[in-house]
């Protein structure tokens, strides 16, 4: 049964992001200020830059940088605890969980790929119990966007999700298993959070780092990240575009 929500044009978006390196260029490209009157508690490092981009409402939502150690806020929790935030605040009528990645060479990643994921899952909730195991991946598809898909052409995997940037064997298995192209550090959680919520959820993902390649993945991410982020900056743009003025269900 189709609601009027999803028969009106799309009006407000929330894009959660993890890394300010990665959100700095939307900032500028979309011409968001910083909010001056934060929606969220006092005393959370997190922030919001908003504008009116076309004719949509853009919040994008960085979780800021961690009080004690002033590093980039990523990974699940800090995802997690933004996106219930935002949803609650503004009342979004999609988000848009965005940034880089790691990618595997054996199911066609490169770097600079930009992809759209079909399925989110966790890879680093073990619990070898019976329908506790199914709960620990959290397996979820995102929203179906076939004809954005169709008309930016963009490429389509599954993405897994963990709190850790190396990957233990133990990971791997379970990566394996999720049938993953993607391994991320934030979109499992997000999609955890829209789904109780009931707020559609896209996820646009970059590749800086060849999971099953010959380099450090760590060094590879650092020696990446300045220019998978414009690839991803333009992507993220182009979605942008295709979504202003249609409903979800022209998505």
């Amino acid at each position: 049964m189709v609601t009027e929500t999803e028969k009106r044009a799309i009006s407000t978006i929330v894009i959660v992001i993890a890394m300010q390196e990665e959100a700095i260029p939307l900032i500028k490209k979309f011409n968001l200020s910083q909010d001056t009157n934060p929606l969220f508690p006092k005393g959370v490092p997190w922030v919001r830059y908003h504008g009116i981009y076309r004719d949509l409402n853009i919040n994008l939502i960085w979780p800021g940088k961690d009080l004690n150690l002033g590093v980039n806020s990523v990974c699940t929790v800090s995802a997690s605890l933004v996106t219930y935030a935002s949803i609650q605040a503004l009342k979004p009528d999609l988000i848009i969980n965005t940034g880089t990645s790691g990618g595997f060479k054996a199911k066609g990643a490169c770097i600079g790929d930009v992809y759209i994921a079909s399925d989110v899952a966790f890879h680093d909730r073990r619990i070898p119990i019976p329908v506790y195991d199914a709960y620990g991946v959290g397996a979820r598809r995102s929203f179906s966007t076939p004809n954005l898909l169709k008309a930016l052409n963009l490429k389509v995997a599954k993405l897994s999700t963990g709190d850790s940037l190396d990957m233990s064997p133990e990971d791997e298995v379970f990566i394996t298993a999720n049938g993953a192209t993607l391994k991320d550090m934030e979109g499992a959680a997000v999609t955890y959070v829209a789904y109780l919520l009931s707020v559609p959820a896209i996820f646009i993902k970059a590749v800086t780092d060849i999971i099953d390649g010959d380099k450090p993945t760590a060094e590879e991410f650092r020696q990446n990240l300045a220019a998978v982020t414009v690839a991803l900056d333009a992507a993220v743009t182009q979605v942008i575009d295709f979504i202003s003025g249609k409903s979800m269900l022209e998505l």
